[in-house]
């Protein structure tokens, strides 16, 4: 839903945190969009940014760090053609915001100033999908510590071998301020919260890693004790699996993929090929494509920044845009790609909500916000039972992609060995290897479990961090290279 009312309530608050004590008005603002824009550029935004930020982590029995930062700060963009100029400052007055004006609109052709009507300013559409409080106020610091401690005594009292627990709880308020050349003025409110388990358990000298955690845009009280509960057991009962897993086999096999957090490989292996800047430059194995098929039939491939309290989602990008509901991939036929404002306008297409950036000292660019695929008709039990000789894996430590030929590494943090339908041993060490547009095709099962990860991801993109949310059902895909340590 898009209403006005919190949008403007979001406004007034940045503008207390960002302007207000720094004798900033909105005027203050389109006089200097006006400036960039007199030399003739295309296009220019301010993205003003305050950030508080607190971490608390937990190992051998004692909460031993526990940091707190505070970040502000005005990024000030000129663009022309495809070219950008960017300059940020720490310093929030009119003598830096001018200078960094000043600064930017050297990137245009034109030396002289040019008259340029100054817009009326307007309220940008935004959605209300997470409540704008600050996390770090939700719990004292005490309960934050108790938390952590709670996590290592559960994890102690659920097996013998645990021998080690690290526990970590970060949570930050980031409020921004975008206003645009064209008038517009966009803000966001953003809460963010995460807690991380990682447990290591021994077994006649043998010692294995789990781990779990989640959290999304919302307070700390979303920890309570049904949750940690639950993270507890995964991270123990993935360390547990690995002790007694066997050396991956190598080659070419049937791989069943299972829900959730596995779509860090659709993320990866695909998402980063449906971004906007690696299509228009002509770059991405997907470019040029829209309208043809790429993937099998009945996959359906969506980036959706406008689910209700979740990591990936967003109210408004970082360029003001509203977030959207974008479909990528639509039955196996590539429908579009994910936009930022400036590759939108390259390439004729409309801005899709997507253009993000890790802070007001980096440039916005097209980005995913939660990527995942829509459920099939098998049950994953049906799915699991189909395979003749393969792996199922349940869960993945990182992975990387070459954008330009598709190809990607994955590694399987949590895999089992599958013989005639049934689950045989769990396996370590497995490694994934293939091309995304050639994965695609080999999807031959498609599960009826789409789920979103817990809250986890955050994705990297020429230095940039941003969190994102990734999400599958149990997929099926026939012929993919396992490398393996058997």
């Amino acid at each position: 839903m898009i209403a006005r009312e919190p949008t403007l309530a979001r406004l007034s608050s940045a503008q207390s945190l960002l302007l207000d004590p720094f004798g900033l008005t909105p005027s203050h603002l389109q006089r200097a969009l006006g400036e960039i824009m007199s030399r003739g550029a295309d296009d220019a935004d301010l993205y003003f940014q305050t950030t508080r930020s607190e971490g608390w982590s937990l190992e051998e029995g004692i909460v031993k760090t526990g940091s707190f930062s505070i970040d502000q700060g005005v990024g000030v963009r000129a663009v022309s053609g495809e070219k950008t100029a960017f300059a940020y400052s720490d310093d929030l007055s009119w003598a830096s915001l001018l200078d960094a004006a000043h600064t930017v609109r050297t990137i245009t052709a034109q030396g002289q100033d040019r008259k340029v009507r100054t817009p009326a300013t307007k309220v940008a559409k935004s959605r209300s999908l997470y409540p704008g409080l600050d996390p770090i106020g939700t719990l004292d610091s005490t309960a934050k510590v108790a938390l952590l401690e709670k996590v290592e005594k559960l994890a102690k009292a659920k097996d013998p071998r645990v021998v080690q627990v690290m526990a970590g709880l970060a949570a930050e308020h980031d409020v921004v301020l975008v206003a645009r050349a064209d008038g517009t003025m966009a803000a966001d409110v953003r809460p963010l919260i995460r807690l991380s388990v990682t447990v290591i358990a021994e077994q006649k000298g043998r010692r294995e890693v789990g781990s779990s955690g989640g959290g999304g845009r919302f307070g700390l009280a979303y920890f309570d004790d049904a949750m940690v509960q639950s993270y507890v057991d995964e991270a123990v009962d993935a360390a547990l699996t690995n002790l007694d897993a066997r050396p991956a086999p190598a080659g070419e096999m049937t791989v069943v993929l299972g829900s959730g957090w596995p779509g860090v490989l659709l993320h990866e292996a695909v998402g980063h090929g449906l971004e906007g800047d690696f299509n228009r430059k002509g770059s991405s194995a997907f470019a040029g494509r829209v309208g043809q098929r790429v993937a099998a039939k009945g996959v359906t491939v969506l980036d959706d920044g406008t689910m209700a309290d979740r990591r990936g989602s967003l109210n408004v990008d970082d360029e003001g845009c509203p977030t959207q509901k974008n479909v990528l991939i639509e039955d196996g036929i590539l429908r579009g790609y994910i936009q930022d404002a400036m590759n939108a306008r390259l390439m004729g297409l409309k801005p899709t909500g997507n253009g993000r950036r890790e802070s007001y000292a980096h440039v916005p660019m097209p980005r995913m916000t939660n990527t995942y695929m829509l459920g099939g008709d098998k049950s994953p039990e049906e799915i699991v039972a189909s395979i003749k000789k393969g792996l199922y894996a349940t869960n993945f430590g990182g992975g990387q992609v070459d954008i330009t030929s598709g190809k990607f590494v994955f590694s399987a943090s949590q895999a089992y060995w599958v013989e005639n339908g049934q689950i045989q041993y769990p396996v370590k060490g497995a490694t994934l290897v293939g091309s995304g547009p050639e994965s695609l095709k080999k999807i031959s099962m498609i599960g009826n479990d789409m789920r979103l990860d817990s809250g986890v991801g955050t994705c990297g993109k020429e230095g940039q961090s941003v969190p994102v949310g990734v999400g599958q059902p149990t997929l099926r895909i026939d012929g993919l290279t396992v490398g393996g340590t058997a």
